[in-house]
């Protein structure tokens, strides 16, 4: 039995077909709503289906707000590695730290050598990769200075370092025979094996090979995360990931405290499998693995006599030595309005508890509100790239049926791009601890402070309104396609969707960034 006691995280590996280039996109979106972890894709450059690896996590880094992107794993024989460190550094540099390496040595040599790739051996490859993680790491190098690395395979002569990313970019191996999880254990910040490469009986000799290596290396053999794709079926079914969400997460709980996977990465095709994944099979089990963490400790730290596990412990209190004032600034309304027509009367909207002067708050507890303010941001970028669009509409440089494709893939557009779907996610960061019966935050805060009901009771109501605005600009664009003098009422539609929002963006963050950080999410 072996737990690492890793962090959970959950994402999504998604097939990169270059004929479904919307529905990927559209996948690795709805991944980031429902407050999924990472996004991957596989990369097979000699794959004349495919969409290119890496602009594709370019363009899903910026179209998404917080989940993470990785290649899952790059082809090392395909891509040069100062090249792809640089490639690495400048992504995270653009969004704010959300990329992770996968790496693999190589595989199906007949297409890397079709497309002017070396063909390796097995030992040839292990070497290469080897070499490969060094000269990452020296470019990645935040120091500076000239590489100079006489590989047999990547020779790096006076080649300067940089840029540096943004955070510490994990590098994760794709590793299953020998050499390759001995290299995991010395050098790799991850292990990422798949389904139908190792078995789940195959996967604790594997972890003890790579723990075996890194102790040999003086290496915490607990500091390598440990992770699995996963390909399978919610249905009735009894196998392994094949049944409804209760049983993955059973399955998946008896994983990470069996064998110490603490990532899990689904492979997916359909809307509806991220959202099972996301919302049903994810927060169950990091119920679970913290309820078995919990206990574990509670008997640990009590000693052999302890009957029953520690009760709950109290809710941090409003001050502690290290708590600041409340420092998070919610977005004002400036009172522009582009239109006279009103969705709702902004004079009749409550207000919750003003916040208590006197009160302290930790780092995380401001992170909080200051969430709800970064993806409160992204959707009004969403408002200026959806103006722009009408825009070319209007000039003639584009059609008003791409334009409306291209609407509906937006956030604001997705019927879960509401506060709580986005909470989900913090929720997880900051607590590691929310049940699938509060993983809502609407009902969360009305459950934890009675005198927030009317407000949320508000923003639920204007989520409606909004819905309907946003209708209204649909079918104005529907109406462009056969009333060509109709982009008057669609400017008309789109400017009253733009009052609409940045009216309920402001008052949501006046009225919740502070019981955000005050109520916690559990």
């Amino acid at each position: 039995m072996t737990d690492y006691r890793q962090d959970l995280s959950f994402g999504i590996f998604v097939t990169p077909v270059a004929a479904q280039w919307q529905a990927v996109l559209e996948l690795a979106r709805l991944a980031d709503v429902v407050g999924l972890d990472l996004v991957t894709f596989q990369d097979h450059p000699y794959q004349a289906r495919f969409l290119d690896m890496w602009t594709l996590l370019s363009v899903v880094a910026a179209q998404t707000t917080n989940v993470k992107v990785a290649p899952n794993v790059a082809n090392l024989p395909l891509r040069l590695p100062v090249v792809l460190a640089r490639s690495v550094a400048s992504l995270d540099l653009i969004s704010n730290g959300r990329v992770e390496l996968g790496l693999g040595a190589g595989a199906f040599w007949d297409g890397i050598e079709a497309v002017g790739g070396r063909r390796l051996t097995p030992g040839q490859s292990v070497n290469a990769l080897a070499e490969a993680i060094e000269v990452i790491r020296a470019v990645w190098a935040p120091e500076g200075g000239s590489i100079r690395l006489p590989g047999e395979h990547y020779r790096v002569v006076g080649a300067h370092s940089g840029p540096a990313p943004a955070h510490h970019v994990e590098i994760w191996l794709g590793a299953y025979k020998p050499r390759m999880l001995a290299l995991t254990g010395r050098r790799a910040d991850g292990w990422l094996p798949s389904m139908g490469y190792a078995d789940l009986s195959d996967l604790g000799p594997m972890n003890r090979a790579i723990d075996a290596a890194a102790e040999e290396a003086g290496r915490n053999p607990a500091a390598i995360r440990r992770m699995y794709n996963l390909t399978g079926e919610f249905g009735s079914g009894t196998g392994f990931v094949q049944g409804p969400p209760s049983e993955w997460a059973k399955q998946l709980t008896d994983l990470t405290l069996s064998e110490g996977i603490s990532t899990y990465i689904l492979s997916v095709s359909s809307a509806d499998a991220v959202r099972r994944f996301a919302e049903e099979v994810a927060p169950a089990v990091r119920e679970l693995v913290e309820s078995a963490r919990d206990a574990e400790s509670a008997v640990h730290d009590a000693g052999p006599e302890a009957a029953v596990p520690a009760s709950t412990p109290e809710r941090e209190p409003s001050f502690t030595p290290d708590a600041v004032p409340f420092g998070v600034t919610p977005t004002p309304d400036d009172g522009t309005r582009l239109t006279s027509e009103q969705p709702w009367d902004e004079e009749s909207r409550p207000s919750g508890p003003a916040p208590d002067p006197s009160r302290r708050y930790t780092d995380d507890q401001q992170a909080a509100g200051q969430h709800l303010i970064d993806v409160h941001d992204h959707l009004r970028g969403e408002l200026e790239q959806l103006r722009d669009l009408i825009e070319q509409v209007a000039a003639g440089t584009l059609d008003a049926g791409v334009a409306r494709s291209h609407i509906n893939q937006m956030t604001m557009r997705q019927n879960d791009w509401t506060l709580g779907a986005y909470c989900a996610q913090y929720c997880r960061l900051v607590t590691g601890h929310h049940t699938l019966e509060d993983r809502s935050i609407f009902p969360h805060l009305k459950r934890s402070d009675p005198e927030l009901v009317p407000v949320v009771s508000r923003l639920e109501q204007e989520h409606l309104v909004i819905a309907g605005v946003l209708d209204e600009v649909d079918r104005a664009l529907v109406a462009l396609v056969t009333e060509p003098d109709g982009i008057a009422a669609l400017r008309a539609a789109v400017d009253l969707l733009t009052d609409t929002m940045r009216s309920h963006l402001s008052y949501e963050e006046r009225e919740l960034v502070e019981p955000l950080a005050r109520l916690g999410y559990y």
